[in-house]
């Protein structure tokens, strides 16, 4: 194993030899972090290695496109100085998002949008800079597998076999949900991997069946193919790894469909679920005894407008885990790869690395049970008398809108630590049925929402909603500082987390608490801030959907929390 005699396996067992290690170099697993804290920082010295113990590094997306190509010519270098915590690992693990091929033809991805269609892929040298930076196992299981076809796929593979590192996600058949085993000591661990994104393409390369290479899914039913191959490690004693592709592009948050998959793993006996996808980071925490990092964002990538990334160790023992810690990195804007943060950087990186656990709903204690998982619910009802009655300040004689045109709507969503909530709202009968949709898309993306009450609970005030940070919809109300009726007041606008999103104009910022939101970056590649909303995000485009505008694009002032219809 690294640092004790390192040895590769050529078939899916690898035995690796175990002797004692006092120390690593700069940028290795430090101090033995506590398993109750996912995100522990790591110091520069390592502790000795224990028996009956393994150490496992995890990073996220790796390919060789632009400027990552230089890498290529000098791949002795390896990744430079981040290698040095993956070296420290006794297996470290990223998931390879190209082929390595110069053969077969650009597959169709017909089922993709023509605009987001992307084809990767880099020659054997690839291999050449993974295995110099220390990385052991590799994930194939991915949307860009596949993009030169079965021929490209079996040429990965093949160049795995030829440099030495195991290659995971993919096969013939059933193969493809095989795990790459690795015996440290007495220790065996399993590694699994599989692509749970929308499918790109309806050729068996994006999903193996009987007989035809493809990369093991994780989509829909062929998720029990995956839950079953847990399983069977795990009944012969084995720790087990799941790598996962998964998640919602720039989102930080899991998605529902995520966090029900990340359950199943873990009742299934996997004692780490990581992934990748996103482009950012994903928080970390605990499902029972399962250690689940949603998303390790890039890795080694051609750009750096999401840099923050870093490499996550996990020490495991016949029992699981027992200890981890995060290595903070910045994607270099030169090569692509990432560079350790030190100092003050370092402090602030492995907080926001933390911070991220929040939207998760995964427990901070390992034992404890990550938060439950319901179904979507939603109603929409008329305004009865008792209802009527708790409106009686929000809807006043003299309101535009008559209380037989307004509906009250009764939604799932997700809080800012991830619990499921009931909100409620009220909105003009005409847009029940579209705004009911767009939270259930909230919801299943895991969208984080603080809280979604009537303004009735804050007296009909609106500045005093918006200081506790509410959702919500309709209020009989004028616009601020004029006499004509607000959108609000004919139930046609949604303000949504306005500490987040506050309403600027010149000299005032409502609610003041927003006052620390006025200016930060709200780019599509802004850093991960829960709740905030952001150009082009989800949220905005589900309104887009239904055909709603947004108030962080009006020019005079911006109201980052408001959407209505036109």
């Amino acid at each position: 194993m690294k640092g004790r005699g390192r040895h590769r396996a050529a078939a899916v067992a690898c035995a690796l030899v175990a002797s004692a290690c006092t120390s690593a170099p700069a940028g290795a697993p430090g101090d033995r972090a506590e398993p109750s804290d996912p995100t522990t920082s790591s110091t520069a010295t390592a502790q000795p290695v224990r028996e009956g113990e393994v150490t496992l590094a995890f990073g996220g997306d790796v390919h060789f496109e632009g400027g990552v190509a230089q890498l290529l010519e000098r791949p002795r270098e390896g990744l430079g100085a981040i290698g040095r915590t993956l070296r420290a690992a006794d297996v470290a693990m990223v998931n390879l998002e190209t082929p390595v091929t110069q053969r077969g033809s650009q597959d169709p991805k017909e089922l993709e949008f023509a605009g987001d269609r992307y084809w990767f892929r880099t020659g054997p040298r690839a291999i050449d800079v993974l295995d110099a930076a220390g990385v052991d196992v590799v994930s194939v299981a991915n949307n860009h597998a596949g993009d030169y076809g079965a021929a490209g796929l079996q040429d990965t593979l093949a160049a795995g076999r030829q440099g030495g590192i195991a290659m995971v996600g993919a096969g013939r058949g059933a193969a493809a949900y095989a795990p790459h085993v690795v015996e440290v000591g007495d220790l065996e661990v399993a590694f699994l991997a599989a692509d749970g994104v929308q499918r790109e393409g309806s050729s068996d390369v994006w999903s193996a069946r009987p007989g035809a290479l493809g990369t093991a899914s994780a989509r829909g039913s062929n998720a029990a193919a995956l839950v079953a191959a847990v399983e069977a490690a795990s009944a012969q004693d084995q720790l087990v790894v799941v790598y996962l592709h998964w998640g919602k592009e720039y989102e930080s948050c899991p998605t529902h469909s995520q966090r029900l998959l990340a359950r199943d793993l873990a009742d299934a006996g996997a004692d780490v679920v990581v992934g990748s996808h996103s482009h950012v980071l994903g928080g970390a925490g605990w499902a029972g005894d399962a250690l689940v990092a949603y998303g390790l964002g890039n890795f080694v990538w051609y750009h750096d407008r999401q840099a923050q990334t870093g490499v996550l160790s996990v020490t495991l023992d016949a029992d699981g885990v027992v200890a981890k810690s995060w290595t903070p990195a910045r994607i270099s804007p030169v090569d692509g790869r990432p560079v350790p943060v030190t100092g003050a950087d370092r402090a602030r990186a492995v907080a926001d690395f933390r911070a991220r656990q929040r939207c998760t709903g995964l427990a901070a204690e390992r034992g404890d049970a990550q938060a439950d998982d319901p179904a979507y619910e939603s109603s929409v009802s008329r305004i009865d008398a008792d209802l009527a009655q708790r409106m009686r300040r929000s809807h006043r004689p003299g309101c535009p809108v008559p209380l037989r045109d307004l509906r009250y709507l009764q939604m799932t969503h997700r809080d800012f630590d991830g619990r499921a909530r009931t909100g409620e709202m009220v909105v003009h009968r005409r847009f029940a049925g579209q705004v009911r949709g767009l939270f259930g898309r909230l919801y299943a993306a895991g969208w984080p929402i603080a809280r979604m009450r009537l303004v009735d609970d804050y007296r009909a005030d609106d500045d005093l909603s918006m200081a506790a940070n509410n959702t919500s919809g309709f209020n009989c109300r004028r616009v601020a500082g004029q006499t004509n009726w607000s959108q609000h007041a004919y139930g046609e606008s949604i303000d949504i987390n306005p500490v987040q999103n506050p309403y600027v104009r010149a000299g005032r910022v409502d609610p003041p608490a927003g006052r620390p939101y006025v200016g930060i970056d709200r780019s599509r590649s802004a850093p991960f801030r829960l709740g905030v909303i952001n150009n082009e995000d989800l949220v905005v485009k589900a309104f887009d959907r239904i055909g709603w505008e947004w108030g962080g694009y009006w020019v005079s002032s911006k109201d980052y929390q408001h959407f209505a219809a036109p």
